[in-house]
């Protein structure tokens, strides 16, 4: 046997000494056994490029057990949604949470969030209870799916840093469904070129300058598409054609930006829809205490929203 391999000789002579004529199979047989010992010595190393805590998983088996006590599984995906993001309420708000060093890793961080962390957090988990995948690991999965392109963890351009294209890859897998031209969005274009034009702001842009020219292409797939958007003066016209559970990206006006924020569709007592979000830095995960075309007006920087539905898994 050579570095854990088995020869044909070393094969021979076990045969010899337990009468077995053909060594052929036990050959076959024994090297097969190595490779898949190999395998799954490896897999961990791949399946595992995860950063979490245990308070992480602690957190996750709450929400779990929460939908059974709620029978959150034969409501409709909306309705899942915000059940679970009123869960988050009062959740400290943590910026920049997903930079860590190194090689692009799932990072899961369930005590901080911000408001694109926040709402990526109460999809995923409705989306495990709707298919009854509840483990940590099918969390773990899920949100993989939903955070990268295609689903698949490719380095750091790989995550969907601008919002426009998380929308537009999550609907191509079926995740979400764009619904702001269908309840009287106008046509938008986006001209991006933020994370391009400012690598110094995102820290693995700056220790990777092989980076930027990925980022460039990409912003320039997302300038080429259409999407429309529902311009705040216009938010209350179209307010009762927004669905409880609905995600809200809120357009800003930065230069170079597409989404300045991002939350959920709430509807309350009064039948008005506000706002669940993960509002900023000091602030805890709250619903706005006023309706969604109030808290629009209000914020100078949000131009209009784009509302995409949620599909049933």
């Amino acid at each position: 046997m050579e570095n854990g391999r088995w020869e044909m000789k070393d094969v021979k002579n076990l045969s010899r000494l337990v009468g077995i004529r053909n060594p052929i199979p036990i050959f076959w047989g024994l090297n097969i056994i190595y490779c898949s010992i190999l395998i799954l010595c490896f897999i961990p190393s791949v399946i595992y490029a995860q950063i979490f805590t245990e308070k992480d998983v602690e957190i996750c088996n709450s929400k779990f057990d929460l939908a059974v006590q709620e029978n959150l599984s034969e409501k409709p995906v909306g309705d899942v949604i915000t059940t679970i993001g009123k869960s988050f309420l009062e959740t400290e708000y943590l910026a920049a949470g997903l930079e860590k060093d190194g090689e692009e890793k799932l990072v899961i961080n369930l005590t901080g969030l911000d408001c694109t962390t926040f709402l990526e957090n109460a999809l995923v988990l409705a989306r495990c209870v709707k298919q009854g995948k509840t483990s940590f690991d099918d969390y773990q999965n899920e949100l993989t799916k939903i955070r990268y392109r295609d689903g698949i963890i490719d380095q750091y351009p790989s995550r969907l840093h601008y919002f426009s294209d998380w929308i537009y890859n999550n609907e191509k897998k079926e995740i979400v469904k764009d619904v702001t031209n269908e309840i009287g969005g106008e046509l938008i274009k986006f001209n991006l070129n933020f994370m391009s034009t400012h690598p110094q702001s995102y820290k693995h842009l700056k220790e990777n300058p092989d980076f930027i020219p990925i980022i460039t292409k990409q912003e320039k797939e997302i300038n080429s598409r259409k999407y429309y958007y529902i311009p705040k003066e216009k938010a209350a016209k179209f307010e009762d054609k927004i669905q409880n559970g609905d995600l809200i990206a809120c357009v800003t006006n930065i230069e170079g930006l597409d989404i300045g924020h991002v939350g959920i569709a709430i509807k309350q007592k009064d039948g008005r829809v506000y706002f669940m979000h993960a509002p900023l830095s000091g602030v805890k995960v709250q619903i706005s205490e006023n309706p969604l075309p109030e808290y629009l007006s209000k914020v100078k920087k949000h131009t209009g929203i784009i509302v995409f539905r949620p599909v049933e898994p």
